[in-house]
């Protein structure tokens, strides 16, 4: 059984109060995203919807949301790029459960299971170019220019993932630079058009990509340790779907660097060459909790996420800009 990592935190942090503050905004995204799944191609709206409908948070189109309103944007351009970044994260969703062979996916199954890895891939192609049509719907050649980069930046990020795979050598310099891409290019990407949109300074701009950007980092360095430290109810997929699929995650790069040379056989014999079994599993959870890989993967959690916190600094205090530093702390302390 996995260990249940304490989160050390003041009360329980919620994004309850960032989600009232965009829930009209939100309301509207939504049925922007129910209508663009609309195909006269039956299983494209049954794909998307799938996973669309599965109850994710929607955290990254939230912050979209939210920072725009937090530069006092007027306009309305906010809500398809809100919808565009959404797409834009189902597809990867798509794409990486068919690369990772992924049986679930938010506690259902995963799409590729019930439509096969084909359709899965095309589906995840039909939403990218829904969010690029909105994005150009919106008219506003910096914003597209920001989402399209990221798109790039994404599918870098998954291809360096995909060549650092079973590899223990991996420095945690470059799993941080894949996460950057993979993960949190994407969130800063989301919180960065809501500024461009308003015209704000371009200090407020690259403000705001900051919190994103760091928000990032810190919600999938607690990913990694919910791998290893969660529960498979909340989690939404089994516990330890990393380390059988072989991904070198933040908890592994510390564990393999402080374990002894027996210690490091066994992560290679586990992750490199896939000879490993549940036992192993419960091995590889008491080597990380034996070397704190876990308690110091959520201590570099907290430095980014005080990163991301010190980027709102630039702006007068708001019920938003407190909404928004409670998210990074709930991002810390989640258990799902």
């Amino acid at each position: 059984m996995a260990v249940v990592i304490p989160f050390e935190s003041p009360g329980e942090p919620s994004i309850d109060r960032l989600i009232d503050l965009i829930a009209a905004d939100m309301e509207r995204v939504n049925g922007a995203i129910l209508a663009r799944t609309g195909s006269e191609v039956t299983m494209i709206p049954e794909v998307a919807n799938h996973l669309i409908n599965s109850g994710g948070k929607r955290l990254r189109p939230i912050l979209t949301l939210a920072l725009a309103q937090l530069t006092n944007y007027s306009g309305d351009g906010h809500i398809r790029l809100a919808a565009a970044v959404e797409f834009m994260h189902t597809a990867t969703l798509l794409h990486d459960d068919v690369v990772d062979e992924s049986e679930l996916r938010r506690g259902r199954l995963a799409a590729r299971m019930l439509w096969g890895n084909e359709a899965s891939v095309l589906v995840g192609d039909f939403l990218l170019g829904q969010a690029f049509k909105m994005m150009v719907e919106v008219g506003n050649l910096k914003a597209l220019e920001i989402l399209s980069a990221a798109a790039a930046v994404i599918a870098e990020g998954e291809v360096m993932q995909l060549a650092a795979a079973k590899n223990t050598a991996t420095t945690e310099d470059e799993y941080i630079a894949v996460i950057r891409a993979k993960t949190a290019e994407l969130f800063a990407a989301a919180c960065e058009v809501g500024p461009v949109l308003s015209a704000r300074p371009r200090a407020e701009q690259a403000a705001c990509r900051s919190f994103g950007m760091n928000l990032g980092i810190t919600f999938q360095l607690v990913d990694d340790v919910l791998d290893y430290g969660g529960a498979a109810q909340k989690l939404g997929k089994n516990v330890g779907d990393d380390f059988r699929e072989g991904k070198i995650t933040l908890p592994v790069v510390l564990a393999f660097r402080r374990g002894s040379d027996a210690e490091r056989e066994f992560w290679r014999r586990a992750l490199e060459r896939g000879d490993a079994d549940d036992a192993d599993l419960e091995r590889a959870i008491g080597l990380m909790t034996k070397h704190r890989a876990l308690e110091d993967t959520i201590g570099r959690a907290h430095h980014y996420g005080a990163i991301a916190r010190d980027a709102l600094a630039l702006f007068p205090d708001s019920a938003m800009k407190a909404a928004l530093a409670e998210t990074v702390d709930f991002c810390i302390a989640r258990t799902h």
